[in-house]
């Protein structure tokens, strides 16, 4: 296995994890943002308010993107799989 080989494989594993884990870290950092805001327009400062707002955002990302993630993680997987072999040597 060359480096090449290494960097390409190292690349991307990370595209696939930004690209599956990216819509969730993103709508729990616009919830948090936006909590935030409200907790400084108010002067309430809980620092539990933020939790569940970021929970549930985090869900319903997940549910309504979960067919995308599920088909982009296969993608990866049979990828990574029909070339197994050639990498071994």
């Amino acid at each position: 296995m060359t480096e090449e080989a290494v960097m390409l494989l190292g690349n991307e594993a990370i595209k696939t994890i930004i690209f599956v884990a990216g819509p969730m870290l993103i709508a729990a950092l616009l919830m948090g943002v936006t909590v935030s805001v409200l907790q400084a327009v108010t002067q309430i400062h809980e620092s539990t308010l933020t939790f569940i707002p970021k929970l549930v955002a985090v869900v319903l990302v997940f549910l309504i993107l979960a067919p995308w993630m599920l088909d982009v993680l296969e993608t990866y997987m049979t990828h990574m799989m029909s070339n197994a072999g050639e990498w071994v040597r």
